[in-house]
């Protein structure tokens, strides 16, 4: 059994090797080995010279020519993935591989196809940031759940994971953060067995790095729920 960890990258020279080296490091189940499977989305902050550098082999570095976007990103990484069962990883430290195993539990045991980590529905520690973010988070949620029906508590979270057949039967068409809401309305229509479980969240500042726009992102995710919920085609 392998774990592919798919990691987006774009301009995190600051975080990139402390976020491999925690990846690769991550206790997981006996029996699953793992492969790391990062594209780097045209940075132009030294991140790609750091990378040229990372010589551990279960490491693949794919880049991009130009930058098109975390969907574009995860698109070639899942093209690229060799895993039995697919994760997601942002590139910062937003997130922590150790949690892994708690993802991963549903899966193996058979009753899950994909499991979201909640950021929402956990006793863990999650760093207080902002409270706009947070109501953004709950309407885009919200209104996600009335149209797939689900009762997701958190769709916009990086940690999704995938059984390998999931994955391979969607077509993702999001270039930016709209995969999201796309990813959750495509898994909703193939009526897959979804878990949550909760995480934990050391969010960043947008001086320390973050990229979402709470605006233009955050209006096109409105837009992806609309467009792949209602008009299916």
């Amino acid at each position: 059994m392998m774990l592919s960890v798919v990691v987006p990258c774009y301009n995190e020279k600051t975080t990139i090797l402390a976020l491999l080296e925690r990846v690769l490091g991550a206790p997981l189940p006996t029996g699953v080995e793992r492969e790391v499977v990062v594209v780097d989305d045209c940075s132009a902050d030294g991140t790609r010279d750091i990378l040229a550098g990372v010589s551990d082999k279960r490491v693949r570095v794919l880049y991009h020519d130009k930058n098109r976007g975390k969907g574009a990103a995860l698109r070639t990484g899942f093209t690229n993935a060799k895993g039995d069962i697919v994760v997601v990883q942002d590139a910062d430290l937003e997130y922590n591989p150790d949690e892994y195993g708690k993802l991963l539990k549903p899966i193996l045991d058979g009753r899950a196809d994909v499991v979201y980590g909640s950021r929402f529905l956990t006793a863990d520690e999650r760093r207080v940031l902002y409270f706009f973010h947070f109501m953004g988070n709950q309407f885009l949620t919200f209104m996600s759940n009335i149209l797939s029906n689900m009762n997701l508590s958190d769709m916009e979270t990086c940690y999704k994971m995938f059984r390998r057949e999931v994955i391979d039967k969607i077509e993702i068409r999001e270039n930016r953060f709209g995969f999201e809401p796309e990813i959750t309305a495509k898994i909703a229509r193939l009526h897959c067995r979804v878990y949550e479980v909760g995480i934990s969240y050391s969010g960043r500042t947008y001086e320390e790095g973050k990229k979402i726009g709470i605006m233009r992102d955050g209006f096109r995710a409105l837009w992806c729920i609309i467009k792949y919920n209602v008009f299916k085609r």
